[in-house]
């Protein structure tokens, strides 16, 4: 679910909560000294009738946990409207983020990996929202650090692949055949901000980064 969120309506709402709340305090208070008062003091001969005071302790109980109930919403919406309102400022920006997604548009998509130390080989597979793999590819010798990887949309069949989101999965293994520790980024301006079941996210031209992802910005 996409969600748009208004801060000041957010504050207005939990105002009038907080108010309702301290005016159900005050009534309730006074009806529970009441109560006490009348037990105190009635008749044992004629004792009074519990229905009605038992109906009213029911009534305070109910309204109060609805009250209780809207200003926690109240304060969830207004957490979301601040996480909105703050990352607007992303939008025409370059980011960083961890994630293997990225747009295939043009005829270009590119990621970036890091190797955590050298290997001697380095498998490169991309595969189409569905899972499937459209290219694959190896090289030797690659050195630790950050290298750039680059398609063109070619499939390993010689094929064009059609515009959208792609991943890429990198495996590296060093002399012995041992798995070495890697990681993927992609960069790109963002162009929207959304909130999708409770979490921001920015749209990067078709892609979708979850805000928490986000390792760099630049303007």
């Amino acid at each position: 679910m996409v969600t748009s969120v208004s801060s000041s309506t957010a504050s207005t709402t939990s105002s009038a909560s907080s108010a309702a709340t301290s005016s159900l305090g005050t009534t309730y208070e006074t009806f529970l000294s009441l109560l006490t008062a009348q037990l105190k003091n009635q008749d044992p001969l004629s004792p009074m009738d519990s229905t009605e005071w038992t109906s009213q302790l029911v009534q305070y109980s109910s309204v109060e946990q609805q009250i209780k109930t809207n200003d926690y919403l109240s304060t969830l919406v207004a957490q979301s409207g601040g996480s909105l309102s703050s990352a607007v400022n992303y939008i025409g920006k370059s980011i960083t983020a961890d994630t293997n997604t990225t747009t295939l548009s043009g005829g270009v998509a590119t990621w970036d990996y890091t190797l955590g130390s050298d290997a001697s080989s380095v498998t490169v597979t991309v595969t189409d929202s569905d899972g499937n793999i459209v290219y694959k590819d190896s090289s030797a010798g690659t050195s630790a650090g950050k290298h750039e990887f680059g398609w063109d949309g070619t499939t390993s069949t010689g094929a064009t692949a059609d515009e959208g989101l792609y991943n890429l999965t990198i495996e590296a293994l060093d002399g012995s055949g041992n798995a070495i520790s890697h990681s993927v980024t992609v960069t790109g301006t963002v162009t929207s901000v959304s909130e999708e079941e409770g979490e921001v996210v920015l749209g990067v031209g078709t892609n979708k980064v979850a805000l928490s992802d986000v390792t760099s910005v630049a303007s």
